[in-house]
């Protein structure tokens, strides 16, 4: 069984910074990937990044590359996501999620389809 536990959201006004945290447990080390992702109100999930845990590759969304910065700590089954000039378009619920263990052929990192398991969401909210 995987859980994941999402923290550090909060209030930050624009410009400013925020880290949120997503702790894993169970088997989330064997899992291809950690992806976060992102739900506005009345809008669609979207993919923010994503990072490999065995190679730590690292995958950005357009909208945020250059600002955010998703990093691992593998002893700590931690992925953190570090947020800088914050905009208040990135106001969203952010939630990480891995897929199962199984084969990933075609993995797609930013399509939320490949993602088994989710945590239950932390709230980023930027004022402007």
């Amino acid at each position: 069984q995987v859980q994941l536990v999402e923290s550090g959201g909060g209030l930050v006004q624009a410009g400013g910074s925020l880290r949120v945290s997503c702790a894993g447990s169970g088997r989330t080390s064997s899992s291809y990937a950690l992806g976060w992702f992102r739900q506005a109100p009345g809008k669609e999930r979207e993919a923010v990044a994503a990072i490999r845990w065995t190679t730590g590759n690292t995958y950005y969304a357009d909208s945020v590359k250059g600002r955010f910065t998703i990093s691992r700590d593998n002893a700590k089954n931690t992925v953190y996501l570090q947020m800088n000039s914050l905009k208040p378009e990135d106001t969203a619920v952010y939630y990480c999620a891995v897929p199962d263990a199984r084969p990933m052929y075609g993995f797609s990192w930013y399509n939320p389809r490949w993602y088994d398991y989710w945590g239950q969401g932390t709230q980023v909210t930027v004022s402007s």
